[in-house]
C-alpha cells in the first residue's frame, strides 16, 4: 500500500491563505486587452459557490463543480444553456463513478468527441492517479475510469486539475508538490494521447518553460481549439495581495513551438481563477471570488 496523501485543493481552489489578502492585481505592463465586458453567468435554481467552469463545445451545458470550503465536498453539476449569460442547474452530474459520497470530483473538462476528464482522490492511496474519464451524452455520464498513464510519479506528487484540448489528443494537467505535507509548488505538464491512455510528452518542459514560471503556482489551463492560445492561472503567495490568482494567456505560432508572450489577461480583476474557452474563441469562462462567494464570469473577445 503506497503512503495516502491528503489532497486539500483542486485547481480554482487553491486558496493557501490568500483569500484574507483579496484584492486585485496591479495593472502590468503586459496585460492582454483581447478581452472586454466581464458578466456573471447566471445558474438559476443554483445556490452557494460555483468554481471550475467548463463550456461544452457546442455551448449547450456548462460543467462545474461545487464548493470546496469546508466541511464541503466538491462534486461535479450541471447546467443547460437558456440564453446568452444564463444556464439552468439541472443539479449534479449524473452518472455512475461520476460523484461518489464522501469523495472530492472536480476540475471538468469536455473535449469535441465528448470525452469528459475529471480529478477525483478516490484511489489516490493505492494507485498515485487521480484523472478520470467517461463519455458524456445529453447530460449524463457513462463509462467511468482512471486515464491510463498519467499519474504525479511518486507519493506527494498530485495531479489537481485536468484540461483537455478540443481535439481530444492532448491534456493538460496541473501537478501539485503535496510532499511537505501543503502545496509548496504548482506546474503545468503536457500529456499527448497513446491508444486508449496518455503518454508524457517529452518536449513538455521545453514547451511549457514559460508558462511555469520560477517562484509562481501556475495552474487550471485551457487550451484553444488551434492549440495556439493557452490560457491559465498564476499565482505569487510570497507577493502577498499583489500575488493573487489571476488568469494569463500564452501564444505560439504553431503546436510544435514553446509557448510564450505571457500576459495576464487584463479584463480580469480580482481573485479568479480556472478559464475555459469556448470552442469558437470568443468567451472565455471563469470563476472569481465576489463577496466571499465564488461566481462564474465571462469575458468577451473584443474584434481586431
Amino acid at each position: 500500500m503506497r503512503s495516502r496523501v491528503r489532497v486539500a485543493t483542486v485547481a480554482g481552489a487553491i486558496v493557501i491563505g490568500l483569500l484574507s489578502l483579496v484584492s486585485s492585481p496591479p495593472a502590468l505592463a503586459g496585460t492582454y486587452k483581447g478581452f472586454a465586458d466581464p458578466q456573471q453567468v447566471t445558474l438559476s435554481g443554483y445556490a452557494g459557490s460555483a468554481m471550475e467552469p467548463d463550456i461544452s463545445p457546442d455551448g449547450e451545458y456548462l460543467l462545474f463543480n461545487s464548493s470546496n470550503v469546508a466541511p464541503n465536498i466538491p462534486e461535479l453539476e450541471v447546467a443547460t444553456r437558456t440564453g446568452p449569460s444564463t444556464f439552468r442547474y439541472d443539479g449534479p452530474l449524473p452518472g455512475e463513478g461520476v460523484n461518489e459520497p464522501g469523495q472530492l470530483s472536480g476540475t471538468p473538462s469536455l473535449d469535441r468527441e465528448s470525452d469528459l476528464y475529471f480529478v477525483s482522490p478516490r484511489s489516490y492511496g493505492t494507485t498515485l492517479q487521480t484523472v478520470y474519464t467517461g463519455r458524456f451524452e445529453a447530460g449524463s455520464v457513462t463509462g467511468v475510469h482512471l486515464v491510463e498513464g498519467i499519474s504525479g510519479g511518486e507519493p506527494g506528487m498530485v495531479d489537481f486539475d485536468v484540461a483537455v484540448s478540443p481535439s481530444g489528443e492532448s491534456i493538460f494537467v496541473s501537478v501539485g508538490d503535496y510532499r511537505t505535507g501543503s502545496l509548496s509548488e504548482a506546474h503545468l505538464a503536457l500529456y499527448q494521447r497513446s491508444g486508449t491512455g496518455f503518454l508524457a510528452d517529452p518536449a513538455s518542459t521545453r514547451l511549457l518553460r514559460a508558462v511555469n514560471s520560477a517562484g509562481t503556482l501556475d495552474y487550471a489551463a485551457a487550451v484553444s481549439s488551434n492549440e495556439l492560445e493557452l490560457f491559465f492561472t498564476r499565482a505569487t503567495p510570497s507577493e502577498g495581495a499583489t500575488g493573487l490568482p489571476a488568469i494569463y494567456r500564452a501564444t505560439r505560432s504553431r503546436p510544435s513551438k514553446p509557448f510564450g508572450h505571457v500576459k495576464r489577461v487584463g479584463a480580469i480583476s480580482g481573485f479568479a481563477e480556472a478559464p475555459s474557452l469556448s470552442d469558437d474563441g470568443s468567451t472565455l469562462y471563469y470563476h472569481a471570488l465576489l463577496e466571499g462567494v465564488f461566481r462564474i464570469f465571462s469575458v468577451t473577445r473584443q474584434p481586431t
